[in-house]
C-alpha cells in the first residue's frame, strides 16, 4: 500500500509543489484546504502534471468538531504536512487577531486530532522570520529566535513553540520544522506557480506583474542599505527544490532517522541576492526593462538575510539545484501563460 500524507493548505503555492513531488514518490495525497487564498483549479493542475487528482476536502481547521472528524476518517496516515495559515506579513500587521486565530486556532485542532488518532508525524512550514534581526551571517539553526516585526511571523514563533511543548508531553508525535527563507519561481510545466489574491507581497510577482502590465512599477524601498548596492538582500530558493525537502522530510520521519523528536532546518540557498540583483537578473533573462523606482526604506526591513544550510545537506540528504536566473525564468514563464489566459 503507498502511505497517505495529509497535506492542509495543500492548494496554496508551496503547498500545491509539494503535492506534486509527493504524488511522484508515490504518496497518496489528501488535501485539507478552505480554499481562502487558492482555488480548486489548482487541483485539475495538479491532474494534468501527474495524471493523479489528489483527494480533495474543503474545510475550515478552525472548526474543532470537522477537524476531528476529518482526521478519524483518515487515522491511517503516516504523516501532516502543515501549510494552513494567512501569510500576508502587511495584512497580519493590520488584521493581527484574524492571524493569531487563523494560524494558530488551525494549527491547535490539526494537533489535537493527528495525537487523538496517533498519526505521529507532523511536518511544518515555518519562516525564516523567527530569527528577527540576526545578530550574525549565515542564520544558523542554533542562531537565537527573536519576536519577530509582523503578526505573521509571530505565529510561526508561537507555532513551533507549541509543536515542542506538545512533544515534551506523553506524545510519541515527531515533528519537523522547515524554516524557509524566501520562496520563489514555478513548476516547469508552467501550470503551477505564486497566484497572490490583490497586490502581490512578494518581491517576485510584484516584478513579473510590473512587466506583464498590472502594476504600474515596481518600487524599490531603499538604497542606502550597507549592502555591495545599498538594496537589501535576501536568500532566494526555488519552489520545487523547496518541495523536494517536504518529501525528505516525510520520508526521515516514517522511516525513524530522526535524532530527536522535534528537529528544525533551514531551506535556503546560502547565498544572499540584493533586489537590484533580481532586478538586473529579470531583465537579463527577459531580455526587457523593468519599470521601477528607488523609494524610501520601509519599517521593519533589515539589511541581510541569508541561510547557512549545512544542516539540512548533512542530516536529510538535501541541496538547491536552481539557479538565480532559473528561479526567475519559470516565475517568468508562469506569469505569461496566467496572462495569456486572461
Amino acid at each position: 500500500m503507498k502511505n497517505k500524507i495529509i497535506v492542509t493548505g495543500g492548494c496554496g503555492y508551496i503547498g500545491s509543489h509539494t503535492v506534486i513531488e509527493l504524488i511522484e514518490n508515490n504518496y497518496t495525497v489528501i488535501i485539507l484546504d478552505d480554499l481562502s487564498n487558492s482555488t480548486e483549479e489548482t487541483l485539475h493542475r495538479i491532474e494534468k502534471i501527474t495524471n493523479v487528482k489528489p483527494s480533495f476536502i474543503n474545510i475550515d481547521l478552525k472548526d474543532e468538531l470537522k477537524t476531528k472528524k476529518v482526521f478519524k476518517e483518515h487515522k491511517d496516515a503516516k504523516a501532516v504536512i502543515n501549510f494552513a495559515a494567512h501569510k500576508a506579513v502587511g495584512e497580519s500587521v493590520q488584521k493581527p487577531l484574524m492571524y493569531y486565530k487563523n494560524n494558530l486556532y488551525s494549527l491547535i485542532n490539526t494537533l489535537t486530532a493527528l495525537t487523538e488518532n496517533t498519526i505521529n508525524g507532523f511536518i511544518f512550514s515555518s519562516s525564516a522570520t523567527v530569527y528577527g534581526t540576526p545578530k550574525s551571517l549565515p542564520i544558523t539553526e542554533q542562531s537565537k529566535t527573536q519576536r519577530p516585526f509582523s503578526p505573521y511571523g509571530n505565529t510561526k514563533k508561537i507555532a513551533e513553540e507549541i509543536i515542542d511543548d506538545l512533544i515534551k508531553s506523553e506524545t510519541n508525535l515527531s515533528a519537523i520544522s522547515l524554516r524557509y527563507f524566501n520562496p520563489i519561481g514555478a513548476h516547469e510545466s508552467g501550470l503551477i506557480g505564486e497566484l497572490p489574491s490583490g497586490i502581490p507581497n512578494n518581491l517576485m510577482p510584484y516584478i513579473t506583474q510590473t512587466a506583464v502590465g498590472i502594476r504600474e512599477k515596481l518600487m524599490v524601498y531603499g538604497n542606502d542599505y550597507p549592502t555591495k548596492d545599498g538594496t537589501p538582500i535576501r536568500d532566494y530558493i526555488h519552489v520545487v527544490d523547496l518541495a523536494k525537502a517536504h518529501v525528505l522530510a516525510v520520508e526521515r520521519i516514517i522511516k525513524n532517522q530522526q535524532e530527536k523528536p522535534f528537529e528544525i532546518f533551514n531551506l535556503g540557498t546560502g547565498n544572499g541576492f540584493s533586489v537590484l540583483d533580481i532586478i538586473n537578473s529579470f531583465e537579463e533573462v527577459t531580455n526587457s526593462k523593468l519599470n521601477y523606482e528607488i523609494t524610501d526604506r520601509r519599517a521593519g526591513d533589515v539589511p541581510k538575510l541569508f541561510a547557512s544550510i549545512d544542516l539540512v545537506k548533512n542530516k536529510l540528504g538535501w541541496k538547491p539545484s536552481k539557479s538565480l536566473n532559473e528561479m526567475i525564468k519559470s516565475s517568468w514563464d508562469w506569469e505569461r501563460k496566467l496572462n495569456d489566459k486572461s
